[in-house]
């Protein structure tokens, strides 16, 4: 598996997401699952859709378990060492599109990137146009939704 790249803040959220899977989630389920079954006795509608309930929200917590566990064992935490040159994963980039208002974004690895909160990942379109790039430089921006250019204002 190819390593994920984290901030510490990133990383920080991933463990403590885990520790509340791991300690809290589990068990709640555990107790939904005994609780469904000791009811049962007939397993009427009722309670079979119960029972069904609580086996999917058990593997869903596993499964979940398992993703961040992979994930930080593989985990790359990226430190801001302050002012950069160019981008590079943790790096926060100003950039604007012709004449629209600057945006800007922070880049982060692909299990942090939210981009309502303004962290795009490095696998993004934007993220691989961008990266290794400095301020000034005019970007081609290869998307889905067709090519666009970008220019980097500023980086950080």
């Amino acid at each position: 598996m190819p390593p994920s790249f984290l901030t510490p803040t990133g990383y920080q959220k991933l463990q403590d997401e885990l520790e509340q899977l791991r300690t809290v989630k589990r068990q709640e389920v555990a107790a939904r699952l005994r609780e469904a079954m000791e009811d049962g006795g007939d397993m009427g509608v009722d309670l079979d859709a119960e029972y069904e309930a609580a086996k999917n929200e058990q593997a869903f917590v596993e499964g979940r378990i398992q993703e961040l566990e992979m994930l930080l064992a593989n985990a790359r935490v990226i430190e801001n060492s302050g002012k950069r040159e160019v981008v590079e994963i943790g790096a926060t980039v100003t950039i604007k599109e012709g004449r629209s208002t600057p945006e800007i974004y922070t880049l982060v690895g692909r299990a942090e990137a939210n981009p309502r909160e303004g962290r795009i990942s490095n696998e993004s379109p934007l993220g691989r146009a961008i990266i290794d790039r400095k301020a000034g430089d005019k970007v081609e921006v290869e998307a889905p939704g067709g090519n666009f250019e970008v220019q980097i204002v500023k980086v950080e």
